[in-house]
């Protein structure tokens, strides 16, 4: 079984820098996929409430039996719930459907500016914290902008931003804003929804570390220090994307994988979605 360190959040909360992401897995069976991760080590599950699959993921945690201290969950607020007194319903629901008394990172899943509500929404997440119903509350796909808004008109600052983010949209400039402001990087997509598995760079690391493609590009993600959220329902998938520590790239290669940055997303715009 693999231990994954952690990253400690400015808070002092400690989160699992690799975890398992959960976007596009059916209810029906995302608690045997997540039972599976849990088997093999992993201890961070991210959903949402846009996802569809939080009841799932509750039953295969009450399943697995494990204490809730080793546990790190993390769920989302969609954006037609943002709003200060929709957002506390929101997360009341949420919590009723994974089965649990709190969460431990709650995020804005979207800045969705068109709505501009996140301000007032981000109003909730700080009561949510302040009433220690979850222990860490950060944002999503949110741009410089509108950080910089929740840090004028807002009194706690995002803890995490989970962001689009692999070797071809690598956000070098956002990454550098958060980790100026104290806020962890966390990346979706961190392999292009498949896109970079057949990259010729990326097989040639591989070959040289006796590890797949995206063995290589997760390792890429923890040693830039983002949190890493692939997504997989396969066990054999879910258990190699976890098989990441008994190797370190170097700094040619990390120079590598930094030439394929193309600034191609495989997702929406934060700017545009709502």
């Amino acid at each position: 079984m693999s231990t994954v360190p952690t990253i400690t959040l400015d808070n002092g909360v400690e989160i699992p820098q690799l975890g398992l992401g959960v976007w596009q897995i059916a209810d029906e069976i995302v608690d045997g996929v997540v039972e599976s991760a849990l088997a093999v080590g992993y201890r961070h599950i991210d959903t949402a409430a846009i996802y569809g699959n939080e009841a799932g993921v509750g039953r295969a945690i009450a399943a697995a039996g494990l204490p809730r201290d080793e546990l790190f969950v993390t769920t989302k607020l969609w954006n037609s719930d943002q709003g200060y007194d929709s957002t506390l319903k929101a997360f009341d629901a949420s919590t009723e459907r994974l089965g649990l008394d709190h969460v431990d990172l709650y995020l804005i899943h979207w800045q969705a500016l068109k709505k501009d509500k996140y301000v007032d929404t981000w109003k909730a997440f700080e009561q949510l914290y302040a009433d220690k119903r979850v222990r860490a509350i950060g944002v999503s796909n949110f741009h410089i902008p509108a950080l910089q808004r929740l840090f004028d008109e807002t009194d706690v600052r995002p803890l995490v931003n989970q962001i689009e983010l692999h070797p071809a949209l690598p956000q070098d400039e956002l990454r550098a804003f958060n980790a100026e402001n104290d806020i962890v990087t966390q990346a979706w997509s961190p392999l292009a929804s498949g896109a970079l598995v057949d990259n010729a760079i990326l097989a040639e690391l591989g070959a040289k570390y006796g590890k797949t493609p995206a063995q290589v590009v997760i390792r890429w993600h923890l040693q830039l220090g983002n949190v890493v959220i692939p997504k997989s329902k396969t066990p054999s998938r879910i258990a190699e994307n976890i098989d990441v520590f008994d190797f370190k790239l170097d700094n040619e290669d990390m120079a590598a994988i930094a030439d394929l940055e193309t600034g191609v997303r495989v997702g929406g715009d934060p700017d545009t979605i709502d």
